[in-house]
């Protein structure tokens, strides 16, 4: 049911997913594979990147809602403990800056991910 689910998010990506997406697909971000819209556990998120333990959350203003902020927050909790580090960008700060976003991406992963991994 997840895999269902994750294949329709991403046949129906965001503007701001989408544009994330172009940035990072192929390898384009420092040779490094993502994959969009990717179950882990009871959660689907919105790109991963196995090599550098990194997950990549877009998130609408229904994230600024109270329910929401402490189901993200568990959320976050849980694919910490699975080993990850977790990025939130506000899906408007994507669309109005989709260069920044990526070069903070950059700046992450060239801090946490040893240089053998990076090319």
């Amino acid at each position: 049911m997840a895999d269902t689910f994750a294949q329709d998010l991403r046949r129906n990506m965001t503007e701001a997913e989408r544009r994330l997406w172009s940035a990072v697909r192929g390898k384009r971000l420092l040779g490094l594979k993502f994959r969009r819209q990717q179950p882990i556990g009871p959660f689907i998120v919105d790109f991963i990147c196995v090599e550098a333990r990194l997950i990549v959350e877009l998130d609408g203003a229904q994230h600024h809602e109270e329910e929401q902020f402490w189901y993200d927050y568990r959320r976050t909790k849980f694919l910490e403990a699975k080993g990850y580090n977790v990025m939130r960008f506000n899906n408007s700060d994507v669309l109005k800056f989709p260069a920044q976003t990526v070069e903070q991406i950059s700046d992450f992963v060239r801090r946490r991910v040893p240089p053998s991994v990076t090319p």
